[in-house]
C-alpha cells in the first residue's frame, strides 16, 4: 500500500500529498474536520501538518493522524465525508 512521503500546506484546508507510488493528490478538507478532527480545524494548527516518519502518514502536533489508505483513495473514511480531490496525478519516473 502506498504511504505518504511528502506534504505541502497550500492554505485554508488544502494539502498537496505525495505518496510512495508517485501519486500526488491535492485534497480539500473544508467541512470534513469534525469530531476528533476539530482540533486541527484552524489555520495555525492545520498548517503544522507533517509526515510521520514511522507511520508514513500525515500527523499534527495535536496527536491527530490520518489513515494513508484513505488519503490515497484506496479506502473510504471510517465516518463522515472524506476530503474533496482538487487534483490528482502521478509523477513521472525514470525507468
Amino acid at each position: 500500500m502506498p504511504r505518504v512521503i511528502d506534504v505541502e500546506y497550500l492554505g485554508g484546508r488544502v494539502l498537496k500529498i505525495t505518496f510512495s507510488d508517485h501519486l500526488v493528490r491535492e485534497l480539500d478538507f473544508t467541512g470534513t474536520l469534525d469530531g476528533v478532527l476539530a482540533s486541527i480545524d484552524n489555520d495555525t494548527v492545520f498548517g503544522q501538518v507533517s509526515v510521520d516518519p514511522f507511520g508514513k502518514t500525515l500527523t499534527w502536533p495535536t496527536g491527530v493522524d490520518l489513515d494513508p489508505d484513505v488519503l490515497a483513495g484506496d479506502q473510504p473514511p471510517a465516518s463522515g465525508d472524506g476530503p474533496r480531490v482538487q487534483a490528482e496525478y502521478r509523477l513521472e519516473t525514470n525507468r
